[in-house]
Parts: structure tokens; sequence; C-alpha cells
């Protein structure tokens, strides 16, 4: 398996990647609904890649397995998603992207990584606490991470939280 940047041409597969990966959350009856929900479209991919905030996971056969994407968002690089396809899951292809955003976001300058989760699903927050992610208390977030978490549960997605994991200077 290698990380490299996205591609163009690799944009055709990341909402299918995106989709196999949410059949995980088939099997929590609050969630389901995940498993069926909308994906990132075509032109988000295009964004990411076009600011080179994206990155895919391949095998040695050259398909794609899983991507990561994130925006920076001065002083933070905010991480959107990281997906891997479901047959590909729990073999570290999702530590190794999230590997890849850390290291990316260190070079960058920014201060700290952050992003949104669910805090209660095995494979979200206690999967970044073990990289060193804190969950950020309600009392303290900032404007830009209440906003995001105020437009997911606006979209339906409860029980989510907020983590951030500090890159020193």
């Amino acid at each position: 398996m290698r990380i490299r940047p996205t591609l163009e041409r690799d944009i055709q597969w990341l909402p299918a990647i995106e989709r196999s990966a949410a059949q995980a959350f088939a099997d929590w009856p609050t969630l389901a609904w995940l498993a069926q929900a909308d994906v990132l479209d075509i032109d988000a991919h295009r964004a990411f890649v076009a600011t080179g905030t994206s990155w895919v996971a391949d095998d040695l056969q050259g398909r794609v397995l899983g991507f990561a994407c994130a925006r920076f968002e001065r002083p933070a690089l905010h991480l959107c998603e990281i997906s891997v396809c479901r047959q590909a899951q729990g073999q570290g292809v999702g530590r190794a992207l999230l590997r890849q955003v850390v290291d990316t976001a260190r070079q960058a300058g920014a201060h700290e990584l952050t992003l949104t989760t669910f805090a209660d699903v095995p494979w979200n927050a206690p999967f970044y606490a073990r990289f060193g992610f804190e969950t950020v208390d309600e009392a303290h977030l900032d404007p830009r991470l209440r906003s995001i978490l105020a437009d997911e549960r606006a979209h339906g997605l409860v029980g989510r939280c907020a983590m951030r994991l500090g890159l020193g200077r």
C-alpha cells in the first residue's frame, strides 16, 4: 500500500469508496441511515485536489482503497473525511491516511489538526484518541468548530464531537 496525492483520474472512485465505508454504520440502529446517505460529490473532491489536500491509499495493483481530504482553516488543518472501502478496513489504511494528514499539517505549519466525528462509534472518536486527538469540550469550541457541528446537526448528524490534535510549534 502507498499513500499519495489524489490525482484527477482517482476522483471517479472516491464516492464509491465513501459509500462502501458507510456500510459499517448499517449495524448501528440509530446511524444505519448513513449507509444510504449522500457522499462527497465529484466537484467537492476536485476542490480538495486543487488545493493539494486530498490523498489516496492504493494497493500494489493501483486500486484505490481509501482517501482522506482536508482543508486549511488557519491556524488549523481540518480533516473533512477519511473513508476506507469496507473490504480494506482494519488493515491500517485509515491509520496511514491519518499519518499523511498529520504530516501535511505539520509541514504546513498548522497549529493544530481538527475534525468532527461520532463520539461513541469505535472507529470514530476512539480511533482518533489513539492518535492523541482530544475531544474539545463544548464550552471551549471556537466559532469555526461550533459552526461545523451546528451544520452537521442540521443535516441529521447527532452524537458528534469536535477533536483536536495540537501540533506544537
